[in-house]
């Protein structure tokens, strides 16, 4: 049996609406009464996004002063996860046809995530994503569950899901963060990480992924590729 344990957000869904769309919110409850603000383009934020750069710089950059913008970026913490924006997230293109052709391959899908139960369920279900991971197959945080730090919560989960699942022949995962990247190397699991989510190559490098790829179906074509026996 082959596995392939995915996160959600990067690899499947696309969240850049959503974070654009409270980006928007959060600059616009916060603009000055004296001046406007330089509402950044969509192309122009992701990109500041996908290379990290410190929310409280995002606020700088599009015309908040220092005290503006550090209440931006605890407003915009407080409500990028929320649910009226969840709705923004879709599926990546070519996304459902890589778990489809993964499932009828026969390799073993989980998904691992960052997001709390009621978020990722709310995804799958109005996606129509939940037919590719069955209930004991979804790794998340708890709605209760404290969060310190992904780079610290992910690894315990991966370390959970591996104790948990049945042992199989071969396993990759597949993300688009340092902490997928963190999380597989601690674990010993093979790492591809994919370019359609909130990092940027560069970013990814530093992490040394034994793959980077422009999306989930690129990584499920190198899986399937280069898996040394059939996987049926």
């Amino acid at each position: 049996m082959l596995r392939l344990i995915t996160d959600f957000d990067g690899p499947i869904v696309d969240v850049s609406d959503r974070y654009y769309c409270v980006y928007r919110y959060c600059l616009d409850r916060l603009r000055p009464p004296d001046r406007p603000v330089n509402h950044l383009s969509k192309p122009e934020f992701w990109q500041l996004k996908r290379s990290r750069t410190p929310e409280r710089k995002i606020g700088t950059i599009s015309g908040l002063d220092r005290d503006r913008a550090r209440e931006f970026a605890t407003l915009r913490g407080k409500t990028v996860h929320s649910t009226p924006y969840l709705h923004y997230d879709t599926p990546i293109p070519g996304a459902v046809a890589a778990l489809e052709r993964a499932q009828r391959v026969g390799i073993e899908l989980v998904v691992l995530t960052m997001r709390r139960q009621r978020e990722l369920e709310e995804a799958l279900y109005r996606c129509e994503l939940d037919r590719f991971f069955p209930l004991d197959r979804r790794y998340c945080i708890g709605n209760d569950e404290v969060k310190t730090a992904d780079t610290k919560d992910k690894p315990r989960l991966l370390a959970r899901a591996l104790t948990e699942l049945p042992p199989v022949r071969l396993q990759w995962m597949v993300g688009d963060t340092e902490a997928d990247a963190i999380a597989a190397r601690t674990q010993g699991v093979k790492f591809i990480a994919v370019l359609s989510g909130i990092r940027d190559r560069r970013h990814l490098e530093r992490y040394n992924p034994d793959l980077i790829v422009s999306d989930l179906a690129e990584a499920v074509d190198f899986i399937v590729q280069t898996t040394p026996q059939p996987v049926v």
